[in-house]
């Protein structure tokens, strides 16, 4: 069995599979999971990832006003009364607050691979601290790299994603040997692809890099596009009302 796997769509989590002792990596680099890791890095307390704006709300109704703040999308709209999920947006509302965090598909994504034995939010932004830190602690373990996608499609952006973790894994000290059929395809897609300029036009030319580039978000695309600056390693903590995210890095 291969120890690293990829997954090109949330629709195609295997829950079952994931329950039964995974380390599970989600990707949705246009915007989610970059957002979660530049709000960690702003000084974000923690991140609440749901479904849905209603379990949004429900779980604000639960907290102490001025402890949280909303933040959403839907099909790239950002939610009435939610604040935008642009992380250079985001920046300033962060320090201290808990971010209740709803878009189309990367907080879906997390939600469906939660029951893995353990849940972590990947980036390009954190490639090398995520990959070492699952490197020291699930060394025997099987890694699935979960590609959100975008409603059902697959999505060349967490494709590259997933590319750069594998990469950093590799140079970890984990086999190519070690890789599926599929976790070697975004490998070696990545490998082509990985300089900065080379990357920006992966973001850019996706369909959801085109929607962020005639929306002004360019200047969010370029800061996502950073390989390997943050050392922030999102870790997803289940609780009785669910879960939340916080950074591991931070909590060692």
């Amino acid at each position: 069995m291969a120890k690293v796997h990829v997954v090109f769509r949330k629709e195609d989590i295997d829950e079952t599979a994931l329950a039964d002792g995974k380390i599970a990596v989600v990707f949705d680099i246009l915007l989610a999971t970059s957002t979660i890791t530049a709000a960690l890095s702003f000084g974000a307390a923690s991140v609440i990832p749901v479904r849905n704006a209603e379990e949004a709300r429900e779980k604000a109704s639960l907290l102490p006003n001025g402890s949280y703040e909303l933040v959403g999308e839907y099909e790239g709209r950002t939610i009435d009364g939610f604040r935008s999920t642009a992380p250079l947006f985001l920046q300033k509302f962060c320090p201290g607050k808990t971010i209740i965090l709803s878009t189309t598909n990367g907080t879906v994504a997390i939600r469906k691979a939660m029951h893995a034995n353990h849940l972590y939010i990947g980036s390009l932004l954190n490639g090398p601290a995520l990959s070492e830190h699952i490197c020291q602690r699930h060394a025997s373990e099987t890694i699935v790299a979960i590609c959100s996608g975008s409603s059902g499609r697959f999505c060349l952006e967490d494709f590259y994603g997933a590319g750069y973790f594998i990469s950093c894994l590799l140079q970890c000290g984990v086999s190519t040997r070690d890789l599926s059929d599929s976790a070697m395809a975004a490998w070696l897609f990545y490998e082509k692809y990985k300089t900065e300029n080379a990357g920006k036009t992966v973001l850019a030319s996706s369909r959801v890099g085109r929607w962020m580039m005639v929306h002004g978000l360019e200047s969010d695309i370029d800061y996502i596009n950073q390989q390997g600056v943050l050392s922030v390693i999102p870790f997803f903590q289940k609780t009785a009302s669910g879960g939340e995210i916080h950074d591991a890095a931070r909590c060692s």
